[in-house]
């Protein structure tokens, strides 16, 4: 299921709700609807920013490991697998980011689900 972030100051930012989950937690919104006032904007700045900063402290999980190693394991499971290739959480909340900036500058809201 998609959410798509609307806001006057930028584009409509579409998002899976399963990846915007952990930022509009972060923000203590609810993922169905909801809204970030632009005096909220730049706190939401400000946390975003530091959880891309502690994400990029911590890249790879051991879930992930384990994955890469299942596949890629002595035992040559599957030689032929693709490596697991890592989205990350600060390129996944770079639009959101960019939109709650531009937001803020602009003294606008960020809506969802309306």
């Amino acid at each position: 299921m998609l959410i798509t972030f609307k806001s006057k100051a930028a584009a409509e930012v579409p998002m899976y709700k399963e990846h915007a989950k952990r930022m509009l937690d972060l923000l203590h919104k609810d993922t169905d609807r909801g809204i970030i006032t632009a005096a909220e904007a730049g706190s939401a700045v400000k946390l975003l920013e530091q959880e891309i900063a502690e994400s990029r402290a911590h890249p790879a999980s051991d879930e992930v490991t384990r994955d890469v190693n299942a596949h890629h394991g002595e035992q040559g499971d599957d030689p032929d697998h693709e490596g697991a290739q890592i989205v990350s959480f600060a390129t996944r909340a770079f639009p959101l980011l960019q939109m709650l900036k531009a937001a803020r500058d602009q003294g606008q809201d960020v809506v969802w689900g309306v």
